[in-house]
């Protein structure tokens, strides 16, 4: 095994790194410093910078606007767009409805939505959580009933993260109640946002932001042509997905530069020992994710395989260091400071404590790593 980046892996790396300091708005990369909120143009305006060099969708076939890179050379890029400071690509579209398209859609799908996709053209949301039915996502109740040419679709989702600002949105609903086993009778679906029967009502988070909302579906009219795969296999689709986007979760390059922003700031409390020790053992930690990422990087490599269910422990570790990397800022803040930047910080610890739910909360994780890798 080869953890060690070739220098070819090393040029590139350079040549992303110096791309990125000449080319990442500086108002923009102030707002990510600063944890303020960046809104739908912000989110826009950087995704069309990528696009326009073409960066934007590294992973896709470069027939429909890929690099060509090779996964290291993707990880490469993910870590210093993280470091950087730059905004975060929202997912929804580029990473993991634009992969199920790929593998699933039809070719009047992928002409339809893949160009829009890429150049920021459609924003799109993930329709799975619902009241009741999160982490036991095959419990979930939203019908779609099919009458000829298209379906109708009733039920609710929840916290789906900016809805507000989607036109489009890709849902899992139940096509056939009477499906012997949950995981069946379930389809895939995509569905305009701005079609009649679609509300949009805010969830409030406890840093007091609004980024996921409740959606209703009452008597929407979804075209037949929007079911993706077959009807039935939508558990085949959602699983498909939820496996892209475990993958971006661990986001080291991101969690590097908090560690070193980190170190600055906590300058004024380095004589506390037991601070230096968490300190210590949180940069450790998170060295040993980097390596354990570029030991899954070194498998892609050899084999041209994706990572099976052990993608998990990205997923596990990276988000708890998130978490923990917040929680020693909140250690070092002034409890009595009432300025903006203590604000945000505070801001941020509530924010992140959602990080271990997202994409199939951490306990559910470790049932996968059970299950699937260890055999128990």
């Amino acid at each position: 095994m080869d953890l060690n980046y070739s220098p070819e892996e090393l040029a590139f790396r350079d040549e992303v790194r110096t791309w990125l300091q000449s080319n990442l708005p500086q108002d923009l990369k102030e707002k990510v410093a600063r944890y303020s909120h960046l809104s739908k143009e912000d989110l826009l305006r950087w995704h069309k910078i990528l696009a326009k060099q073409g960066w934007v969708a590294p992973a896709w076939p470069k027939e429909w606007g890929g690099t060509g890179w090779t996964p290291v050379q993707r990880y490469l890029f993910e870590e210093e767009l993280g470091y950087a400071g730059g905004p975060m690509l929202i997912p929804f579209g580029l990473s993991m409805c634009a992969p199920v398209l790929l593998r699933f859609g039809t070719e009047a799908q992928k002409q339809r939505f893949l160009p829009r996709i890429y150049h920021g053209e459609d924003f799109w949301c993930q329709g799975y959580s619902e009241p009741g039915s999160g982490s036991d996502l095959a419990s979930l109740k939203t019908k779609a009933i099919r009458e000829k040419d298209c379906y109708i679709v009733n039920g609710q989702k929840i916290w789906t993260t900016l809805a507000h600002y989607a036109d489009w949105i890709f849902c899992l609903v139940r096509t056939d109640p009477n499906a012997e086993r949950r995981q069946e009778g379930i389809s895939f679906l995509l569905m305009d946002m701005k079609a009649p029967g679609i509300t949009v009502r805010p969830l409030m988070l406890m840093d007091g932001a609004h980024e996921v909302n409740e959606v209703f579906f009452d008597d929407v009219k979804v075209p037949a042509g929007n079911l993706v795969h077959e009807e039935g296999k939508g558990w085949t689709v959602a699983k498909y997905l939820l496996g892209y986007e475990r993958m971006n979760t661990g986001r080291i390059g991101e969690s590097k530069r908090q560690l070193a922003a980190l170190k600055q700031f906590s300058s004024s409390i380095n004589n506390d020992t037991r601070f230096r020790d968490r300190l210590s053992r949180l940069e450790v930690e998170l060295m040993a994710l980097e390596i354990t990422n570029l030991r899954f990087l070194d498998r892609m490599r050899r084999t041209g395989q994706p990572p099976g269910a052990d993608v998990s422990m990205l997923k596990i570790t990276g988000t708890e260091i998130q978490q923990s990397i917040t929680e020693l800022m909140m250690q070092a803040a002034d409890p009595a400071a009432h300025d903006d930047f203590s604000g945000a910080i505070r801001k941020r610890y509530l924010s992140m404590r959602k990080t271990t739910i997202y994409a199939g909360s951490n306990e559910i994780q470790r049932n996968i790593i059970a299950k699937m890798t260890l055999g128990l």
